[in-house]
């Protein structure tokens, strides 16, 4: 492949790229020849080039720029796309939609950095290189996980925070609605899951065990709106929102708001304000599983996702140790104790989503304690995802010590209060290989790909988040997207790459 600048340091970095001479120049005069079915590429390409260029980029049959689905490009699958740009006329094709609206992206990137501000940039010259591009996915998932239970975000930085994933060809934002500290998604039928459930007293301050609080209240939810305006706008730009709802622990919430679904009925309970793993849990008995699938019930109307996560880590079971109602529910199920009544809680959950043709997803402590139908993140420790693989799971590679961004990125005094453990740096992250080495063809066929998560313990503002999301997330983008690449050369098209950003506005600075 030629070197060449203004492609090599495309993030995610492109399957086959090749140089032409010359530049394609968007002006007033560049018209959009829009192919059936490429209308929606058509009016992102719009959305996004319009704030800075103030270009039309009107629709005409004789356009310059085409956009095309054409059904003869199968072997690029849902997420692939070939660009062609020339000097007198640029065209852009794929087999589905979605690749569109991949390309669309690197034709963001191929322009000047300013093409991405949002405010008018007077001056540029709008230059695409010629190139010839052809860019398929290695892997299909490519995940990004936002915590926004620990502290709330408005709908509108959710959607500027999917404008950056979508750059960056992220295909999945996974959106972590609800835990022990915060209920943010509204059940009609259930409203104090929001109206008690969605606000806190206060937060603690420094890790878990310390018994310093702010003394500030924390709270807020979206309306069934937002959430459902979410899903269209990412769906427009490639990205499938999959929420989240914790269960059968992480729920001290929803117990705040209903006493009666845990397994001290009796029992008065706070939105807890502390950090770490809470150790009241929901009951066993019909109410709740009642309760579970009025939840999902809601959550699968407004969101579309094929997949649904409903968490299951993280769940002590010493309450139901001490419960007679659980202890006579694990009898009753044949089961050896009632430690085993997380499995089943958790296969009836996912029998129910099954049923409604949906795919239950969970974070596997171990790779093999979660129902088979069940799609596992594997995060504790990367010999999982194989344990999981082979038990066959679908997998998602989301180890801990490499793509979770809450972890500090650098050793450095000055850097913000962070998650405590060991850094998490840029190098990691991009090393991380999601498929394990010793996976046989079988195995590795089930590794959908990777995710990095943000958990907002210590992280209130979106400054924050950027500033640990990027540019750490641009080197999961492209081991997901890209496979493995040389570090240097990633570093490389890293520094082109930061000029975007700063074009964005991420904060480079705490």
């Amino acid at each position: 492949m030629p070197a060449h600048r203004s492609v090599l340091t495309l993030v995610p970095l492109p399957t086959k790229a090749v140089l032409r001479p010359g530049h394609f120049t968007l002006d007033a005069d560049t018209a959009l020849h829009v192919g059936t079915g490429a209308e929606p590429a058509a009016e992102l390409l719009r959305t996004l080039l319009a704030p800075a260029t103030g270009l039309s980029l009107r629709p005409s049959p004789d356009g310059q720029f085409t956009l095309a689905l054409d059904s003869g490009l199968g072997d690029l699958g849902e997420e692939g796309y070939v660009l062609a740009v020339e000097p007198h006329a640029v065209l852009l094709r794929a087999a589905h939609p979605t690749g569109l609206l991949r390309g669309i992206q690197t034709v963001r990137q191929l322009l000047p950095p300013q093409a991405l501000s949002d405010i008018p940039q007077r001056g540029t010259r709008w230059l695409l290189p010629c190139a010839d591009i052809t860019d398929i996915p290695r892997h299909p998932w490519r995940g990004a996980m936002l915590d926004v239970a620990r502290h709330f975000q408005p709908v509108s930085y959710l959607r500027r925070y999917v404008d950056l994933l979508a750059l960056h060809k992220i295909s999945v934002f996974h959106l972590h609605l609800t835990d022990d500290q915060g209920w943010r998604m509204p059940v009609a039928a259930l409203p104090k899951l929001t109206e008690i459930g969605g606000h806190r007293a206060e937060s603690q301050m420094g890790p878990a065990g310390s018994d310093t609080y702010d003394g500030i209240p924390h709270g807020g939810s979206y309306t069934r709106a937002e959430l459902a305006g979410l899903v269209r706008y990412a769906a427009a730009r490639g990205v499938t929102v999959m929420p989240e709802i914790e269960m059968p622990g992480h729920v001290r919430a929803a117990l705040a708001a209903y006493p009666a679904l845990g397994n001290h009925p009796e029992r008065t309970l706070d939105v807890w304000t502390r950090w770490g793993v809470c150790d009241t849990v929901l009951g066993v008995h019909d109410e709740v599983l009642d309760f579970c699938r009025t939840v999902l019930d809601e959550v699968m109307d407004v969101f579309p996702s094929p997949y649904i996560h409903v968490g299951g880590e993280e769940c002590p079971t010493s309450e139901w140790t001490r419960s007679v109602a659980a202890r006579e529910r694990a009898v009753a199920q044949g089961l050896p104790n009632p430690e085993a009544l997380h499995g089943w809680f958790l296969g009836r959950i996912g029998d129910f989503l099954v049923r409604h043709g949906r795919r239950p997803v969970g974070w596997a402590e171990t790779g093999a304690e979660l129902p088979v139908d069940f799609t596992v993140m594997t995060w504790r420790d990367p010999s999982h995802t194989l344990t999981a693989a082979r038990r066959g799971h679908a997998v998602v590679s989301a180890y801990h010590r490499a793509t979770y961004l809450d972890y500090a990125q650098s050793a450095d005094p000055h850097e913000p209060p962070a998650q405590p453990g060991a850094v998490v740096d840029l190098r990691a992250v991009h090393a991380h290989a999601p498929v394990p080495e010793d996976a046989d063809a079988q195995a590795a066929g089930r590794v959908l790909g990777t995710q990095a998560q943000l958990w907002t313990e210590f992280v209130t503002t979106p400054a924050h988040l950027e500033y640990l999301t990027y540019p750490r997330l641009c080197a999961l983008a492209d081991r997901g997207w890209s496979g493995a690449t040389d570090w240097a050369d990633f570093r490389s098209r890293l520094d082109e790459h930061t000029a975007r950003l700063d074009a964005l506005g991420v904060p480079r600075h705490p």
